[in-house]
């Protein structure tokens, strides 16, 4: 559950109730009525093939030798393919086209609903702000983590017949 401790509308302190199933923060306060309903952050994750390899990025924030998919969320009233195409332009520089829906994946962590696509995309990758750097894979030697994005690549893979090798993540693995 977040962090929210107050009532966004009358400040009052939430408690924790029984609201639809679950345990949410309510208003204690019957007139609010606010309830906090933590919904999951739709988020957009594409596959990027560029010149028959896989694009995998590293932001920023993250580890070193961890690489994942491009990722971005979800803008008000944008269609899910639409927002690939644009998170691929602005974090890679390339023009990707047809995006290709390969599932929904619940990302528990995060608290979001990831929206996975297969794009093929053309140009020259020049790296935005939010990614450090980034490797191409063959898809024959891709690799998947036991995550919502990994879980997405992993399917992807196996669509085009691919049999992936899990990452072992573990502090005794040997890591991404």
């Amino acid at each position: 559950m977040t962090a929210f401790k107050f009532c966004p509308r009358c400040a009052r302190p939430l408690i924790e109730r029984e609201q639809g199933g679950l345990v949410r923060r309510v208003c204690p306060d019957q007139a609010c009525g606010f309830v906090h309903w933590d919904n999951p952050t739709p988020v957009v994750a594409a596959v990027v093939e560029h010149e028959g390899q896989i694009v995998l990025a590293r932001n920023a924030l993250w580890p070193q030798r961890f690489f994942g998919l491009i990722t971005g969320f979800l803008e008000r009233n944008e269609d899910p393919a639409e927002a690939v195409l644009r998170e691929v332009e602005e974090e890679l520089g390339l023009k990707a086209q047809s995006p290709a829906f390969i599932g929904h994946y619940t990302f528990e962590r995060m608290n979001q609903l990831i929206v996975a696509y297969h794009v093929v995309a053309e140009g020259e990758i020049v790296l935005n702000e939010e990614l450090s750097e980034y490797i191409r894979v063959a898809p024959e030697k891709a690799r998947y983590w036991p995550a919502a994005t990994g879980l997405a690549l992993r399917d992807w893979l196996h669509s085009r017949g691919y049999q992936p090798e899990l990452i072992d993540l573990s502090p005794r693995g040997k890591g991404g």
